[in-house]
């Protein structure tokens, strides 16, 4: 049974407010789009206050625009359920939309009340932000004063909620305009805006909250997407069938290519990863002369060392396993470059390459490459294009898919959040992980987790796509048990089984 990995689209903002125009031009109203978006935002932002014990405070961040509108019908909402909210506007009545103008006027008769910011308004000292200066068309620059609303709003500690984006933030290129709103929740309205994963998106979001304004799903069919979010519910669903009666070749066979003198740890998280995630067997092949600094490794691996004249058993066993990790903490000697290209001339089955063996197989042509999945990291995957100096982020996604097209590869480009590209086949973004995986050796789990799961007879880019969700949830757990300062590799590790069964759950 196929398992779709395709969740929401995520589109340019241009695109969005197009299939928008198309439903209010086949009868749609804008008024009762504001109104149900309102209405679903403010039942959040209630169980949000409740949850994390908020006083019920509100103050009203309100642009000139129907994005401004939203943040009063929001505001009324919650005037209804006895919350004291008040709303910081920089624009006058008469520069207004209709609609702001008509819910402005509703805010301050139900009680609302409203204050024209200046240089020496401050926040109160508890409750919450609700964001509704600008939204996702805004392309201009913003005035002096309304940066300092948002430089204030943003140092005021207090929590803030934007309405469809981070005002401030482009929707389409994620560029900050001057200043940007800091989000601790992003509320988008319909689809998720490709601004959101670029640029500065991503940090200026915060948690990303869908929130339906009233669309009906033919428009949204209608809209063209620049990627998919990873559908959640589909990755349980992806997970290997755990058979009574299998033995450990059943579970898969990984072989492993990694390590070196200065580097014994990229290799061991990597295997033990490997083990963690489900593979049956294990077998690390290390350079020669490692065999003392390895010694006091987990029981369960298989250590075999090589050297370029005793290599023959990585071509036998290859014969005999499921799938093979190589480059974690191999260096970029002369002798490592030619085994990894001796390797992948003569594999017939999956490779994940990682690492320093990413550049090495961006320069040489394979005729496997169709088994392959590349995990780079932004700097690793410019020097496979080779591009000394950055791209600009749609040049970069572009050249990845053009690199996994051209190539039959499947690239998981690592990041925050992490991007999975596969020949011929839509780009899927994985909008999980917490910051505290940053950190030396957290790639190598991956490629241990994915190398697992193609053991285990996952296909490339449904492995790919599951070894990512996993490794991002163990890192959630993970710093939501020691914090994001105190995250190390091995805590991945330690939290998958915690993971593995969260999933079997559902």
């Amino acid at each position: 049974m196929k398992v779709s990995l395709e969740g929401l689209k995520v589109v340019t903002a241009q695109e969005m407010a197009r299939i928008e125009k198309l439903s209010i031009e086949a009868g749609a109203s804008a008024e009762h789009y504001m109104l149900t978006a309102a209405k679903n935002i403010a039942e959040h932002v209630m169980y949000e206050c409740e949850r994390h014990d908020y006083p019920q405070r509100v103050v009203l961040l309100v642009g000139k625009g129907n994005n401004g509108g939203d943040a009063y019908a929001v505001g009324l909402c919650l005037l209804k359920k006895r919350y004291d909210v008040k709303a910081f506007c920089v624009f006058k009545d008469k520069e207004c939309s209709e609609l702001n103008q008509k819910y402005r006027k509703a805010f301050s008769q139900a009680g609302g009340v409203i204050h024209t910011f200046t240089a020496s308004e401050d926040f109160p000292a508890t409750g919450i932000i609700i964001d509704g200066l600008f939204g996702t068309g805004f392309t201009g620059e913003i005035t002096a004063l309304v940066k300092q609303l948002i430089e204030k709003a943003n140092a005021s500690g207090l929590p803030i909620f934007s309405i469809d984006i981070p005002s401030g933030l482009h929707g389409t290129t994620g560029k900050v305009q001057g200043a940007a709103i800091t989000a601790k929740i992003t509320y988008y309205l319909g689809l998720p805006k490709l601004g959101f994963f670029l640029r500065d998106g991503y940090e200026k979001v915060g948690q990303l909250q869908q929130k339906s304004f009233g669309m009906e799903e033919a428009f949204v069919e209608q809209a063209k997407e620049e990627a998919f979010l990873v559908t959640e519910k589909s990755m349980p669903r992806l997970l290997p069938k755990i058979k009574r009666t299998r033995h450990k070749y059943e579970r898969g066979y990984t072989l492993v290519f990694a390590g070196s003198k200065g580097m014994p740890g990229a290799a061991l998280l990597a295997s033990l990863a490997t083990l963690r995630a489900g593979a049956g067997i294990v077998r690390l092949f290390h350079p020669e002369g490692m065999e003392e600094v390895l010694s006091a490794s987990f029981e369960e691996l298989i250590k075999t060392p090589w050297s370029p004249l005793k290599d023959q058993q990585i071509f036998e066993e290859m014969q005999r396993a499921e799938s093979f990790l190589i480059g974690p903490g191999l260096g970029r000697t002369e002798e490592v470059k030619q085994e990894v290209i001796k390797i992948l001339s003569q594999a017939t089955i999956p490779c994940i390459i990682d690492a320093d063996a990413v550049e090495i197989f961006a320069k040489h042509i394979f005729k496997h490459s169709q088994g392959i999945i590349l995990t780079p990291h932004k700097k690793e995957m410019l020097r496979c294009l080779e591009c000394n100096s950055s791209l600009e982020d749609e040049e970069m996604l572009m050249r990845c898919q053009q690199f996994a097209d051209q190539r039959s590869v499947t690239i998981v480009l690592k990041g925050a959040p992490t991007w999975i590209f596969h020949p011929h086949a839509p780009k899927l973004i994985v909008p999980r992980g917490d910051p505290g995986m940053a950190t030396a050796g957290s790639g190598d789990v991956l490629g241990g987790i994915i190398a697992a799961l193609l053991a285990q007879g996952l296909p490339l880019r449904e492995g790919a796509t599951l070894g990512v969700y996993l490794h991002a949830l163990a890192g959630e757990m993970a710093a939501l048990a020691k914090t994001s300062y105190s995250v190390i590799a091995s805590d991945l590790i330690e939290y998958l089984p915690a993971v593995f069964r969260q999933m079997q759950a559902y």
